[in-house]
């Protein structure tokens, strides 16, 4: 059975329980609708890069990340709480930029097979 580092498994858990923090806790409606796509760990715990995603164009993009930041204390506090961690790590929020990617190769190999079907 393969082992996995602890910066793993505290970035799973701390995964699991921000969603559930912005699901349930937080009322700001700007980040109502983010998904928390992925959290990486630094190894010495101290850093936490947390990835979300949302749909809609770059003005509720803007407003859920100043939610994000709004609402950064009550999130700390909240994850302080519910993680069994010495030290609460420094947490960073950043756009997921991946599911736009996917969505513009999509759409370009949808304008390929449309332009070979015309032939």
């Amino acid at each position: 059975m393969k082992t996995y580092p602890r910066s793993e498994r505290v970035s799973s858990k701390i995964r699991e329980q921000i969603s559930n923090l912005l699901m349930r806790d937080v009322k700001d409606p700007r980040i109502k609708n983010i998904t928390i796509t992925d959290v990486k760990m630094n190894n010495d715990l101290k850093k936490a890069r947390i990835y979300y995603c949302l749909a809609g164009d770059e003005s509720h993009k803007h407003n859920a990340k100043m939610g994000l930041k709004s609402a950064m204390g009550f999130i700390k506090r909240e994850m302080a709480n519910r993680l069994d961690l010495r030290y609460m790590p420094e947490l960073q929020f950043l756009f997921d930029e991946s599911f736009d990617t996917g969505s513009r190769i999509d759409q370009l190999f949808e304008k390929i097979s449309y332009a070979t079907q015309d032939q």
